[in-house]
């Protein structure tokens, strides 16, 4: 028995619903999630296993959902590294978290990627509901995500957190960055 399995059997156990949550394909209402979400968090590593995650964002449902193994991903321009697709590059695995402001429940999306040259997007999907616009918001090409893994993920981590508290979420809108410098810890 290994490390992993002594830490679940000290857990009590895979939780019965856990074991049968996790699909290979989006189900209806994982569907309408990614359909009703305007942020994702993409995660994405190199060859070497180096990782990335990269916040993504647009109109509900800028995801597109093209059937119940498929989804594409707008790439637009934002500060040029390009780090993702540089991961894809060399290795097709893509995570995302996908939220909706104010719900505690998250979707979550494994699978493997293909791009798209922009002209074969606007073929499938017309131009990316982009919801703020500036001089650098253009589609550059698009992620097909051909899913592995689909599932809810449960709202602790953000109840931990309180994330949608309104009070706070209004309070560190007003904050300049430079409120942020580190504190220093007791030795």
């Amino acid at each position: 028995m290994g490390r992993l399995d002594d830490l679940r059997a000290a857990q009590g156990g895979i939780h019965p619903l856990a074991q049968t949550k996790v699909k290979d394909f989006l189900e209806p209402f994982v569907t309408g999630f990614i359909q009703q979400s305007p942020f994702a968090v993409v995660a994405s590593s190199n060859a070497a296993g180096d990782c990335d995650a990269s916040p993504k964002g647009g109109e509900p449902g800028f995801i597109k959902v093209l059937d119940d193994r498929t989804l594409m991903m707008p790439d637009i321009a934002g500060n040029n590294l390009f780090q993702s697709f540089d991961n894809y590059a060399v290795n097709p695995k893509i995570g995302l978290i996908f939220m909706i402001p104010g719900m505690d429940v998250t979707v979550r999306v494994n699978g493997r990627v293909a791009i798209l040259e922009a002209e074969e997007v606007k073929a499938i999907v017309s131009d990316p509901e982009l919801e703020w616009h500036d001089e650098k918001a253009q589609f550059v090409q698009g992620i097909i995500i051909q899913v592995d893994e689909a599932y809810f993920h449960c709202p602790r981590s953000f109840k931990f957190a309180n994330l949608w508290d309104v009070g706070t979420i209004q309070a560190n809108s007003k904050r300049p960055i430079s409120s942020l410098s580190a504190s220093k810890s007791a030795s």
